[in-house]
């Protein structure tokens, strides 16, 4: 069943670079979407054993992510078909500088869509650090054409400038990943098996210099692909210039695949009685990167800028999450959720408004409200979302985090987290009802109504957002707990 997991999509992809035909070619991406999602839920009811000598093994944080990834691709898929069917082929003027670019062929953008899936598979169900790193960089190869999909140099300065920052963060994890190897061989110099089970059992033994740097570079390393800052300059510009149901799926997706290595990291530092010194490092960077997130959204004129530094400042919340430890912990792991969820919503309402618009620039939106009777809505109820406004999901997260804080004896850290979370919510209150409210322009560009497959998949994150604010089922409580358990945390 793993191996099918990572598989089908795998092989969706290349059946698609030689579909001649674009219908199939849609068809194929939404109908691989659906066999990936079932085949996660037989996973989810029904345990796969491990596979590969372990190598490769959903656990509770794998199964998490894997499910998150699942879904969301799923929403993604069914919004792309509609996209891609809108999309001209024949060269267009860009909305920004009028000169003319062409997308690159369909076939392109859902094989590596497909291969994109199947990469951050792999790193949900990879129990060994080389084949987790290997999954990483995956991600990375496969999603940069996607960023390139509009072939203006716009879209292929933030295609070089993704490569380029997260080679350099890769490489520097793959020191990381050497450094552990290092630290599991014994006096003799021999090498032990890279499996995050036999690290965590054997974790008493393991060199505790080599592991505590190995722990360093993971976290620049995976840091880097996973948008914290200081090393989050690439994720501007990439998720700006992607189409939206990519930038959906980097941001609610390809940024949890970085955090999974880097929660893996974590689990052996733990258990090698290293935890105080990862977490102190944990808490760090989730503040700095809230820090620059929220100097980053005030006065923010680009609203896919927005959400992307957005995604900067809820990565430094589960940062911090993971760093607190105790309840925090599963406070960050429903966080993930939460934040792929919302995240997901916001980046597909945006793909809508600058279809409408033809701008992702802030002042040239007026009166969404008005000009997009649902889009609009989505757009207003997924800040609300974002921002931890209640009744949704992200308020218990937050207030979860915050909670155990407090719990934990750091009244400092819970002063600095309130107010970057007061200073985020008034720069993008600011943007978002400044284009919300309002009448739209004398000449809005939509003059029809919304296609259903732009709105359904976001309509569908809406609802889902809010309910894990209301009402958080017994099974996902019960995956989230174990998730939280194999960190040390818990409620």
């Amino acid at each position: 069943m793993l191996i099918a997991i990572v598989l089908v999509p795998a092989l969706a992809g290349l059946l698609a670079f030689a579909l001649p035909s674009e219908r199939p070619q849609r068809w194929l991406l939404l109908l691989t979407a659906v066999a990936h999602a079932a085949l996660v839920a037989a996973s989810v009811i029904s345990p796969s054993p491990p596979a590969l000598d372990g190598w490769l093994h959903a656990d509770a944080l794998g199964l998490l992510f894997l499910g998150i990834t699942s879904a969301l691709f799923l929403l993604a898929a069914l919004y792309g078909v509609g996209y891609l069917q809108r999309e001209v082929t024949a060269p267009r003027p860009d909305f920004v500088e009028g000169v003319l670019f062409s997308n690159q062929p369909q076939r392109i953008f859902v094989g590596c869509m497909l291969l994109f899936l199947a990469a951050m598979s792999l790193v949900t169900v990879s129990q060994h650090m080389g084949l987790l790193w290997v999954g990483i960089e995956a991600t990375t190869l496969a999603s940069a054409p996607l960023i390139y999909f509009h072939r203006h140099h716009r879209s292929l300065e933030a295609t070089w400038k993704y490569l380029l920052l997260c080679s350099v963060g890769i490489a520097v994890a793959l020191l990381g990943t050497l450094f552990l190897a290092m630290a599991a061989s014994n006096t003799r110099g021999e090498g032990a098996p890279l499996l995050v089970g036999d690290l965590v059992a054997g974790a008493s033994s393991l060199h505790p210099v080599w592991l505590k740097a190995a722990f360093v570079l993971l976290l620049v390393g995976y840091g880097t692909k996973m948008g914290l800052a200081p090393f989050h300059s690439w994720l501007p510009d990439a998720h700006s210039e992607s189409p939206s149901l990519v930038s959906a799926l980097m941001s609610g997706a390809l940024l949890n695949c970085a955090f999974l290595g880097l929660l893996r990291a974590y689990q052996v530092v733990a258990a090698a009685g290293e935890g105080a010194f990862a977490r102190e490092l944990l808490i760090a960077f989730g503040l700095i990167s809230l820090a620059v997130a929220a100097v980053f959204v005030i006065g923010q004129t680009d609203y896919k800028r927005m959400l992307a530094y957005s995604s900067v400042e809820h990565m430094g919340i589960l940062a911090l999450g993971v760093g607190v430890g105790g309840a925090a912990t599963f406070g960050a792991m429903l966080h993930a959720v939460n934040h792929s969820l919302t995240k997901g919503l916001l980046f597909l309402v945006a793909g809508n408004i600058l279809t409408a618009y033809r701008t992702t620039s802030v002042r040239g939106v007026r009166g969404l409200l008005h000009a997009l009777p649902v889009s609009g809505p989505l757009w207003t109820i997924g800040f609300l979302a974002i921002v931890g406004m209640p009744p949704f999901g992200l308020f218990l997260s937050e207030f979860i985090i915050l909670q155990a804080i407090f719990v934990q004896g750091h009244p400092l850290v819970a002063a600095a987290f309130l107010a970057l979370l007061a200073v985020a919510f008034i720069g993008m209150a600011t943007i978002v009802l400044r284009m919300a409210l309002g009448e739209p322009w004398a000449h809005p560009v939509i003059k029809h109504r919304e296609p259903l497959l732009s709105v359904l998949p976001p309509a569908a994150l809406a609802v889902a957002v809010l309910l894990t604010g209301l009402y958080l089922p017994p099974a996902l409580q019960d995956a989230l707990q174990s998730a939280a358990g194999l960190l040390g945390g818990g409620r």
